[in-house]
């Protein structure tokens, strides 16, 4: 993607006062959905040998149109697309979709043409080329090729991707979900992800916006739109589809190994307050939820069904999650013992029994009590019959009811159905028009809850954003230094390192008596990654004649030595580490440390420059975080090893362009007022 400046341009495409529908089949039918949204402008068609397109009369050619549009579909052939964008830019029209592929999709000829139709583009936006386009419910156009779901809306979601299937199965989904706006982007040539996200973040009649990425081509571009969004308070989720390891680069650092691409976007959408999530069905459950009131505040939930086996299986599903379920607070159970059955066990997730069904007030009783708990959110499952055959005369109640207990405690409500076809139209659009969304599959609607839940918590956080900055790398050769040298500048910005110096084979054990016992012994080498997996180290040698013959046994590998105080009362072992990715920069990696990090994978991956908070965020999201927090008995100095983090950091920025690769590891956290101490440290950096 080139970068595009001209939003106003963008935004007079995407709502235009004319439009014009170039081309043959694929053009009428995208003519035909913009007759069936109603749009109220004016619409020409172009075609040479035709007489209408979906009834309205064409001309052979655009010198023939009475006027300009401000706006263009074009069907066509790729190298006639070309010169019809040329000419619409030059006549003023301020934007078009592009369908034709053959572009850079396809080689080096295809890249070559692309470059053309951007010169040709002009200062006008293009959306593509070999894209679906855009089906625009809000404004009431489709310059879209395809059949649609869905009818215009004053307010909904948008959804934004790079796939043209993908996008229709989301517009069938727009008989229940409020679409506001879907995008196909195919190549994005010139406008992008970005562009769009920062397009519909500022449309106040977009209650939400969902991103489906299969890549970003430029990063920085994308975290502005993305900052923007949150700055707007505009809810943004994203289906990241190809999740990979790093790619084929050679690495030689547990920090790759432990990090791939994937965990930068995650890095990249927490940032930024995007949550994530894993399938299609969770996209359109979560957009729904957020369509329907906006974020959660927090991440406790109330459950309630009557059925025992609900209930349990709520309670199974929650358990691995981020969402909590707190029981009852005692207050609440004072008002929903008067409605319920002695039977009934005043839980968190609550079932209610059957014992009340049908009795529409005191189901509303005991909705209101629980709902009254000071929950996040509540969730009330139930599946109604959707059967003409089928009397559901008894389900209508616990609707009413539940609908009338939001309206009274105003607590955020949810509902949560097993399976799709379990709630009947006219019931779903009487829960959509009180505020409540139905959520399909149990799953799904947690995972909804969830990620409404994680952009709140975001939205509150008060600690400013951090600057994205993923300025390329400086010419040079990577060196990989040799471990003293490593440590040695990494101390000069304040991480402490043990105590030590290089030296041959037969001074070590002078060395040793100087420094004091017991003594740490390692080969000295820059081209030794992994001095370890090579026998490279004795450890705890306490006399003079066990470093001689430590040092002997390590000659073979090489004539220097490194002699270091031994470090020992390690509370746990981390890594800290940093990588260059050639998309996103510098970001620094923390996890498990030791010869068992990759076996424990227990990591997490942060964009840099970063700020305490982060570090601290992510430092709190490992499970080794319990060591350093508190576990029987036993607590780490997580004082200085936040500062430790921030002196790696503080590294990373006065080495921004020539630094390459970096491992902490381990770094030894000792017990609180102990400090921290890294013990081992590979460094790969660019230098003439």
């Amino acid at each position: 993607m080139q970068g595009f400046s001209n939003p106003s341009a963008l935004a007079r495409l995407l709502a235009p006062k004319s439009i014009a529908f170039i081309g043959g089949a694929e053009a009428e039918v995208a003519l035909r959905g913009t007759l069936k949204l109603g749009f109220q402008g004016k619409i020409f068609a172009v075609h040479p040998k035709r007489e209408t397109l979906a009834g309205v009369p064409t001309v052979p050619s655009l010198d023939d149109l009475p006027e300009v549009p401000e706006a263009a579909f074009i069907a066509v052939k790729r190298e006639p697309t070309i010169e019809l964008v040329r000419q619409l830019s030059a006549r003023g029209t301020a934007g078009a979709v592009v369908y034709a592929s053959g572009f850079a999709e396809v080689g080096e000829e295809g890249v070559k043409l692309q470059d053309d139709l951007l010169d040709a583009a002009g200062p006008m936006a293009v959306v593509g080329p070999n894209c679906y386009g855009v089906v625009n419910y809000l404004d009431r156009l489709s310059p879209w090729p395809d059949i649609f779901g869905g009818t215009a809306v004053d307010r909904g979601v948008a959804i934004i991707t790079q796939s043209g299937s993908m996008a229709l199965n989301f517009t069938l989904a727009a008989h229940r979900l409020p679409m506001g706006a879907m995008c196909a982007l195919g190549n994005q040539a010139q406008i992008g992800m970005a562009e769009m996200l920062a397009h519909f973040a500022t449309d106040e009649r977009v209650t939400a916006i969902g991103l489906h990425i299969e890549g970003l081509t430029d990063v920085a571009r994308f975290a502005e739109a993305a900052a923007l969004a949150r700055t707007l308070r505009k809810p943004v989720i994203a289906l990241k589809t190809g999740r990979s390891e790093q790619g084929a680069r050679t690495t030689r650092s547990h920090t790759n190994s432990l990090s791939g691409s994937d965990d930068l976007y995650s890095a990249l959408f927490e940032r930024y307050g995007i949550a994530r999530v894993s399938t299609m069905s969770a996209f359109t459950e979560t957009l729904n939820l957020l369509h329907h009131g906006g974020p959660v505040s927090g991440h406790t939930l109330l459950s309630m069904s009557c059925s025992g086996g609900e209930a349990a299986l709520a309670a199974d599903l929650c358990e691995p999650m981020r969402l909590k379920t707190p029981p009852l607070p005692e207050h609440s159970k004072t008002v929903m013992v008067k409605a319920l059955n002695a039977f009934v066990q005043l839980e968190n997730p609550l079932d209610y029994h059957t014992f009340i069904w049908g009795n529409e007030e005191k189901l509303t009783q005991c909705y209101t009590g629980a709902m009254s708990g000071g929950f996040d959110a509540s969730m009330l499952m139930i599946d109604t019959p959707n059967d003409a055959d089928l009397d559901r005369a008894s389900w209508t109640p616990a609707i009413d009811a539940y609908i009338r207990a939001a309206g009274e405690t105003g607590c955020r409500a949810a509902v949560a159905i097993h399976l799709p076809e379990s709630m009947p139209a006219d019931l779903e659009a009487k829960l959509s028009t009180n505020g409540i969304a139905v959520l399909r599959g149990l799953q799904d609607a947690l995972d909804a809850i969830q990620a409404a839940a994680d952009i709140g918590a975001n939205w509150q956080r008060a600690d400013p954003l951090p600057a994205f900055d993923a300025a390329p790398t400086a010419p040079g050769t990577v060196r990989q230094l040799t471990e003293h040298e490593a440590k040695q500048r990494l101390a000069a910005h304040g991480l402490p390192v043990p105590e030590g110096q290089v030296c041959g084979v037969s001074e070590a054990a002078a060395i040793a008596e100087a420094i004091g016992w017991p003594v740490t012994l390692k080969v000295s080498d820059s081209e030794l990654a992994h001095k370890s997996d090579v026998g490279g180290i004795a450890l705890n040698l306490e006399s003079g004649p066990d470093v001689t013959d430590a040092a002997e046994r390590l000659g073979h590998l090489s004539d220097n030595v490194l002699v270091e105080k031994m470090v020992t009362g390690a509370v746990c072992e981390l890594i800290v580490g940093l990588k260059r990715d050639p998309q996103f920069g510098l970001a620094l990696v923390i996890g498990a440390g030791g010869v068992l990090t990759e076996l424990l994978a227990d990591s997490a991956t942060l964009l840099l420059p970063t700020s305490r908070e982060e570090i601290d965020r992510a430092l709190s999201s490992l499970r080794i975080s319990r060591l350093i927090d508190g576990y029987r008995g036993k607590s780490g100095d997580r004082a200085a090893l936040m500062s430790a983090i921030e002196a790696i950091g503080a590294f990373a920025a006065e080495n921004w362009q020539t630094l390459e690769e970096l491992d902490v590891n381990p770094l030894l956290v000792l017990p609180p007022g102990k400090g921290v101490v890294a013990v081992d440290a590979l460094l790969r950096i660019r230098e003439d």
